[in-house]
């Protein structure tokens, strides 16, 4: 039996006091379904952290940038997350959703209340909860 804990490397985007996230899919098999999180995912094997959370946001929004800055690691019994930030320095038009249900841009206030209304669900729909937390202490930092 493998224990050994998922590793995964996630960004934390801004642009003028907002944050893009990420409405992750609506699948039942997957961890936060439906929910509002941060884009990033799985470190493959021989990638630095570094490294997978460039490959990653190239894949899931075709977003090409050099230097994102870590910000701190966050493990539970399942996971552990790397988290880095960069400024998001394109417009919403110029980015391209290849993974989840939807984007947009949410405010410290709607991280603060754990939602935001999304356009493609047509529904408030909640912040995953490590993800909300990560967030708020994001926000606080600054």
């Amino acid at each position: 039996m493998n224990n050994e804990k998922v590793q995964v490397a996630i960004a934390i985007l801004y642009q003028d006091n907002k944050f893009l996230m990420q409405l992750r899919d609506n699948i039942p098999n997957i961890l936060y379904p439906g929910y509002w999180a941060l884009f990033g995912g799985h470190i493959e094997s021989g990638e630095t952290p570094e490294i997978a959370v460039k490959r990653e946001i190239l894949e899931e929004i075709g977003y090409d940038f050099a230097d994102f800055a870590p910000f701190a690691c966050y493990w539970d019994e399942k996971i552990i997350r790397h988290v880095f930030h960069a400024p998001l320095l394109v417009g919403l038009d110029r980015l391209v959703l290849n993974e989840g249900w939807d984007m947009g841009f949410l405010t410290p206030k709607d991280i603060r209340q754990g939602n935001c209304y999304s356009n493609n669900a047509g529904e408030i729909r909640p912040l995953g909860p490590m993800h909300q937390r990560i967030m708020l202490d994001f926000i606080d930092s600054q």
